[in-house]
């Protein structure tokens, strides 16, 4: 893929498909109200409105087709408007796929997306995952590259104009555009889930420990925040057996990363904790051949969370958050955690090691902990790649989504469809599944005992467990080990969901519009 820069728009333009090809997407249902007039001024006089909408009205019907208004340089394609109930009804995963195969790469670009208004924010990402940044080819690299992302809007207008201005008996279009906040806010998150992405795509070679760290520093420098570093030996002698161990037999030391946001005002302390495993071999319990391809993804989760926070702070956010990252290799070596090893957490409980694999838990039990122990967080989401159940249970589209609030679980499954980060309940019933992790001789061990009763539950509870099954405040576990990735490349998943899940936190209009109503509240009646 070319380095490409995405640069989003209010207007739609004037251009010459000579010089810049134009691409226009929608669902077909949004297709068909596109006036010819609101593009003519891209057309430079080349087609004519009769060709326009016979192709927009072939678009609708044969969706998913390039259609070439003219030559290859204006190309029209459709979007199916079908939509199942765990869907986003906008289909923003089409998008993404739809424009991957139909940008040229030769030269600047402008994608004009039809949709409605409460689709924008998730097509506006949609279109980020289709220009990933990690790229190491040695030729045809093309640099300098811009993609300008424009808007049109088929809502019925809500503009009440009275008086002289009334425009009865009139011809002329209102036009409803996307806002400047909009603008602002489709920005930041495509800046932060093709961050995420990156971080997800760069080998551990590039992408270890140390440099992972480098990026929160990038990100701390770019906010104002000096972030907590507690690394190597360091954790193991403040407690945080967990991430210790799961590290100390790599090069790399391991550390516990922490940045936060602490405005004014603030009545609630929120964490996102992520799962930083920048390589997992799967320890002395070795992952296969084939298994072990890949494995440089299993930092989504702090990826998520680092490029997250970043842009939740930079849109202005009013309550407390702390961005949390665990970071380790899981790598092979004569200091490395052993099966049968018994190891302490954050949380003082003691856990038998019977899987070096079963990784992820343990250093997000440590990271769970010292949110709930140290920065007395009332709302904590641990976002991790933890369990290769999960594309079992809830497939390669949708996340898993594990809580002990029923009204949060409600919420996330919402936000999912909006954002097109999807996410699936799955069972939260500690009291039937954690005896899986029954051990003779410690408080617990960290991998079940039946890989058939609820394994991709029964791991996001040993991270509940270093809380307490009886916290007082809201926990949420979000298991995207699948959705971290879409083919070879990385997907930013989960950035959109955390912005706009917490979107009633943000100074952000468009983030307000999305957030689900009185969740952040509902924890105090």
């Amino acid at each position: 893929m070319a380095d490409v820069s995405i640069i989003y728009s209010s207007e739609i333009s004037t251009s010459n498909p000579d010089d810049s090809p134009v691409i226009i997407i929608g669902q077909s249902s949004n297709l068909v109200k596109l006036p010819f007039n609101i593009v003519e001024g891209k057309f430079n006089g080349k087609v004519s409105e009769s060709t326009f909408l016979a192709t927009i009205t072939t678009a609708a019907i044969a969706t998913g087709e390039e259609l070439p208004l003219w030559l290859k340089r204006f190309t029209v394609t459709g979007v199916s408007n079908k939509s199942s109930r765990h869907n986003a009804p906008c289909r923003a995963h089409l998008f993404t796929k739809q424009l991957k195969s139909l940008w040229s790469g030769s030269s600047n670009e402008t994608v004009l997306i039809v949709c409605k208004r409460d689709d924008v924010f998730a097509l506006g990402c949609a279109v980020s995952r289709a220009f990933p940044l990690y790229n190491r080819k040695s030729k045809n690299r093309q640099k300098g590259r811009e993609i300008q992302i424009e808007f049109y809007l088929t809502d019925e207008s809500d503009i009440s104009v009275e008086g002289d201005d009334k425009r009865e008996d009139t011809n002329e279009e209102i036009v409803q555009k996307i806002s400047e906040d909009d603008v602002k806010c489709l920005q930041e998150a495509a800046y932060s889930i093709r961050n995420a992405a990156r971080l997800v795509d760069t080998p551990c070679s590039e992408m270890n420990t140390l440099h992972f760290i480098n990026e929160v520093k990038r990100v701390g420098i770019e906010l104002g925040i000096e972030p907590t570093i507690i690394q190597g030996e360091e954790l193991d002698a403040q407690g945080l057996g967990g991430i210790y161990g799961v590290g100390k037999g790599a090069i790399c030391p391991p550390a516990l990363t922490i940045l936060s946001h602490t405005p004014d005002g603030a009545t609630h302390t929120i964490a996102w904790v992520g799962k930083g495993i920048v390589f997992d071999t799967g320890g002395l319990s070795m992952k296969t051949k084939s298994t072990i391809v890949g494995m440089k993804r299993d930092c989504g989760g702090a990826a998520t969370v680092l490029e997250a926070f970043r842009a939740a702070v930079k849109l202005g956010f009013k309550e407390n958050l702390h961005c949390l990252l665990c970071l380790a290799e899981n790598a092979v070596g004569p200091l490395s955690l052993k099966p049968d090893d018994v190891i302490t957490l954050f949380s003082g409980r003691t856990v038998e090691v019977n899987n070096t694999d079963a990784e992820g838990r343990l250093v997000l039990g440590d990271g769970v902990a010292y949110a709930s122990k140290i920065l007395q967080c009332d709302t904590i989401v641990d976002v991790a790649t933890l369990t290769g159940a999960q594309s079992t249970t809830t497939g390669k589209i949708h996340s898993a989504v594990l809580t002990n609030n029923e009204q949060w679980e409600t919420a996330v499954c919402q936000i999912g469809k909006l954002t097109a980060d999807l996410c699936y309940p799955i069972i939260y019933c500690p009291e039937l599944h954690f005896n899986e992790f029954n051990s003779a001789i410690a408080d617990m061990k960290n991998s079940v005992a039946d890989r058939s009763n609820a394994q991709c539950s029964c791991a996001g509870l040993f991270i509940g467990s270093h809380i307490g099954f009886d916290f007082p405040g809201v926990w949420i576990h979000l298991d995207m080990a699948a959705t971290v990735h879409a083919g070879e490349r990385a997907t930013g998943w989960g950035v959109a969901l955390l912005l706009a899940l917490f979107g009633v936190a943000s100074k952000c209009t468009t983030l307000n519009n999305l957030a689900p109503s009185g969740i952040l509240e509902s924890k105090e009646k």
